[in-house]
């Protein structure tokens, strides 16, 4: 029986692995662990792989080679993000790499319009108040947000979902994308980033992450928006320079943030760890210390519709190229990694 290993297989996934399992006559077994150089020998005896990893699975220039020895010839994710994979090397190796590049875009988008509300209406500021028995309104009035810019870099299937809700809203929404689809130019309009990030009193990431995009807001991004603008971010923790955020959020270059994703948030996000042990990570830690700040663990993704979508698409598309088939999400190999030299 043809056989599939799913990695870093969670609770809420198994479900629909057997249900696809059982309606495809397929063997797939689920495995909590991630994919690295310590558990590669598990994958002996499968014909296929379906992964969702936090880091990549091994900085050793042969691990493709040796993934191709075990009899490999694909690795299906479970998510739109392939920056854990080195596309050059799988490809070197006969391996072909699938995604899963719309398993929901309304379930990042509805992640986004709770930050953004979050943001706006002052809700941490006001929850860090009732702790201290202050219920008090004063200083945090808010805007409205059908009087608010709203400024998206990246207009891909999340964005432009995104661009939707908050026209419906009312909001002015501005677009930035590498290669505009003006479908959608009844709903937004299209500026540069200088021009966006110079307008926008919220602006939202929604790109992906490779060596052009690796730590596209920047401090000199950050210095071009509004002091009374929020920043939001649930794309890859990588297209934001940590550092330069926090500054920015330090020197009140601007409002408040909302994040979904963190660089170095594998050790940290999707893990349970001892309440009382300090959190090895000093990007969280001088984040989650302000008090104009959102943070959520990677949870943009985490709906029931979204994880279906996820394995099943990744499972269907495993599949069709173990048996020599094709996919439309297949990922045509180029240099993702030279940021990493």
């Amino acid at each position: 029986m043809t056989s599939i290993a799913l990695y870093h297989c969670i609770e809420e996934e198994q479900p629909f692995a057997e249900q696809w399992a059982a309606d495809h006559g397929i063997h797939v077994a689920c495995f909590p662990f991630e994919l690295h150089e310590d558990t590669l020998h598990t994958i002996e005896g499968f014909d296929g792989v379906s992964y969702k990893q936090r880091s990549a699975p091994s900085n050793r220039p042969d691990f493709y080679q040796r993934l191709s020895a075990y009899g490999i010839k694909q690795i299906a994710l479970r998510s739109a993000g392939y920056d854990t994979i080195d596309l050059m090397e799988a490809a070197r190796n006969n391996i072909r790499v699938t995604n899963v590049p719309s398993y929901s875009p309304s379930a990042v988008a509805e992640l986004t319009l709770s930050h953004i509300m979050r943001l706006i209406r002052h809700v941490p500021q006001f929850d860090d108040r009732a702790k201290r028995h202050d219920f008090s309104v004063y200083g945090l009035i808010s805007r409205e947000i059908s009087e608010l810019t709203i400024g998206i870099i990246g207009v891909g299937r999340i964005g432009s979902t995104v661009a939707r809700i908050f026209h419906a809203l009312g909001a002015t929404v501005l677009g930035n994308d590498i290669a505009p689809n003006h479908e959608l130019d009844d709903m937004l309009t299209w500026v540069s980033k200088d021009e966006l990030l110079a307008r926008a009193d919220v602006v939202t990431m929604h790109t992906y992450l490779d060596a052009t995009t690796r730590h596209l807001m920047d401090a000199h991004r950050f210095a071009q928006m509004k002091p009374t603008a929020y920043f939001v971010n649930n794309s890859r923790g990588g297209v934001v320079d940590t550092p330069a955020l926090i500054d920015a959020l330090n020197n009140h270059e601007i409002a408040g943030a909302a994040i979904d994703v963190l660089e170095g948030e594998a050790t940290l996000f999707g893990n349970k760890l001892d309440a009382d042990a300090p959190i090895d990570n000093p990007y969280y830690n001088a984040l989650h210390a302000m008090d104009n700040v959102v943070i959520t663990p990677h949870i943009a993704f985490f709906t029931d519709i979204a994880v279906k979508n996820m394995v099943w698409q990744s499972l269907d598309d495993a599949l069709a190229l173990i048996t020599g088939g094709s996919s439309p999400h297949e990922i045509a190999p180029y240099d993702n990694q030279s940021h990493n030299s």
